[in-house]
């Protein structure tokens, strides 16, 4: 698999894993859901925890760029899940966000 595409699949599976687990603890937490579910919130936050080890760049960069996807995935998460259509400024932010993640961590350097 090429280095690319497989860091991008581990930040799009850390982001699913941050996202969903956060939501699972929201959930169990504000809207009275049972125990388990916050549990599984609990695990799914630990589990992404160490997903980010699994990349090759500094630490440094991989949070600076992880940063940038959080924000896309959390508005696809809430686009999908919550039913919150991202606006205009909502899309340009998304792209920027996406732009500078990958001059982050993609980019050659010197």
């Amino acid at each position: 698999m090429p280095a690319i595409l497989k860091s991008v699949l581990l930040f799009l599976l850390a982001g699913l894993f941050e996202i969903g687990g956060g939501y699972l603890v929201w959930q169990w937490l504000r809207a009275g859901r049972p125990w388990w579910q916050g549990a599984l919130g609990f695990g799914l936050l630990a589990a992404y925890g160490i997903l980010p080890t699994l990349q090759t760049a500094s630490f440094g960069r991989v949070y600076a760029a992880y940063g940038g996807l959080f924000i896309v995935l959390a508005f696809f998460w809430g686009w999908r899940v919550e039913g919150v259509v991202p606006d205009h400024f909502d899309w340009l932010g998304i792209c920027l966000c996406l732009v500078g993640a990958a001059c982050i961590l993609y980019t050659p350097r010197t």
